[in-house]
């Protein structure tokens, strides 16, 4: 069906239909002019946006519209995580060329709302308009905290013992097979112009890669753990554009300096064998690769107790004086600085 035989408010109607409300903080999702939400009182408010462009930040040659939909959402939970909170709604703004069906922006809100569903947010509003420039997705995510759990990215002191979960660099390696599936793609039709080709690659055994890629988890259950285990993190970040750009922020914001060890990053199977099958240093592509959304965070020397048994969670390094710079300790001994080399949408 074409978008323009619904109008703007047929289309809102269709695509917000059947949104059931689980947080108390919702008193108004969709229907009005704004959501309303109400927090306890002895809670402050967290509110993260994202803007998510075709041919910048995701590619639908490989990248499925209700995955898309789901990552888009999984990206701003992921921000609210970071500060130790619960996001509870969720506002999305979404914009289409005349290539899109409505059947097609109902695969994109399936993904939404699976994600929502998910992590028990409230879908409560957004806007659509048409786009010249393609698909552009752009979520806002509202959570809370209570004020004293509150997590900021300046909070890290000498001797903190620095943690990531889960594991790192297998998102990256998910976008290289991607990429590499796409060109032969591309190749194998720009030699049979007049006879397109139905390329069908094979991925059995890179399921995980391309999960992390297309589908990535926000890391909900580590903020859980966590609490459970009675730690209360001094600083924490999401690891979006890269470990080494990530922990960089968190030394310049809290003026430290860090030393983590190659060994002790986390790498999955399924990463390393990518990486040897394109001849790249997976450590590098860990460090650099982004896209990871775990949470890398760091916790008093006291805690260490409580945080090496905590299952995904990986101590990684320590946090040093700021004049001992930024460090990476290889497997021989050897010591490197760290370098902020992850993504940056704003370059060439």
């Amino acid at each position: 069906m074409d978008i323009s035989e619904l109008g703007e408010f047929g289309l809102i109607k269709r695509i917000t239909e059947n949104i059931s409300l689980e947080n108390s903080s919702t008193l108004k999702g969709v229907g009005d002019d704004c959501a309303v939400m109400q927090y306890p009182q002895d809670n402050v408010t967290l509110a993260s946006s994202d803007i998510l462009m075709e041919g910048i930040h995701f590619d639908l040659t490989y990248c499925p519209l209700k995955t898309l939909g789901y990552k888009a959402a999984m990206v701003n939970f992921s921000d609210i995580y970071a500060m130790n909170g619960m996001p509870e709604q969720l506002i999305v703004n979404i914009a289409v060329d005349k290539r899109f069906s409505v059947e097609q922006i109902d695969e994109i809100y399936e993904g939404l709302k699976w994600a929502c569903q998910n992590h028990h947010v409230d879908l409560v509003g957004g806007d659509t308009s048409s786009s010249l420039t393609g698909l552009v997705i752009s979520p806002t995510c509202i959570g809370s905290a209570p004020k004293s759990q509150v997590v900021y990215r300046n909070g890290a002191e000498n001797t903190n013992l620095i943690c990531v979960s889960g594991n790192l660099g297998a998102a990256y390696m998910g976008l290289q097979l991607l990429e590499r599936e796409k060109q032969v793609y591309r190749q194998q039709n720009a030699e049979h112009p007049e006879s397109p080709i139905d390329f069908q690659p094979d991925f059995s055994g890179k399921e995980y890669i391309l999960e992390r890629q297309l589908k990535p988890e926000a890391r909900r259950i580590v903020v859980e753990t966590l609490r459970n285990a009675g730690i209360l993190p001094t600083s924490m970040i999401d690891v979006s554009d890269g470990l080494s750009s990530e922990l960089l922020h968190i030394c310049q914001q809290s003026n430290t300096g860090c030393l983590i060890y190659e060994e002790r990053i986390p790498i999955d199977y399924q990463t390393a064998m990518m990486a040897e099958q394109f001849n790249l240093n997976v450590i590098t592509s860990a460090l650099n690769g982004g896209e990871d959304y775990e949470l890398l965070f760091t916790v008093k020397l006291s805690d260490y107790d409580k945080v090496k048994t905590l299952e995904g969670i990986r101590i990684i390094g320590h946090i040093t004086p700021p004049q001992q710079g930024c460090m990476l300790q290889t497997r021989d001994g050897n010591t490197f600085e760290l370098k902020a080399q992850g993504w940056n949408p704003l370059q060439d």
